[in-house]
């Protein structure tokens, strides 16, 4: 079933600003505030994150490995 809504031109920019920065369409976009429960702004800072983590890594920016053992073992995971 398909289904039709009219979006103020604020959310509407906002969603086609996820969909260009982002590989996902507007309904998933749409479909994942609705579904899960993930707002705009939470998609938004998710994108930018995970853009951000990308470009540091193209520029091969990663975590030590004395880094990685802090983190591991402040959790406990070790």
């Amino acid at each position: 079933m398909r289904n039709t809504v009219q979006l103020p031109e604020d959310i509407s920019r906002r969603i086609d600003s996820l969909v260009e920065r982002s590989n996902l369409s507007r309904d998933q976009i749409v479909e994942d505030a609705l579904a899960q429960g993930r707002s705009l702004a939470w998609q938004e800072q998710w994108v930018t994150g995970v853009l951000e983590g990308l470009a540091e890594a193209e520029r091969g920016e990663f975590a030590s490995e004395a880094e990685i053992e802090a983190v591991l073992n402040k959790y406990g995971t070790r």
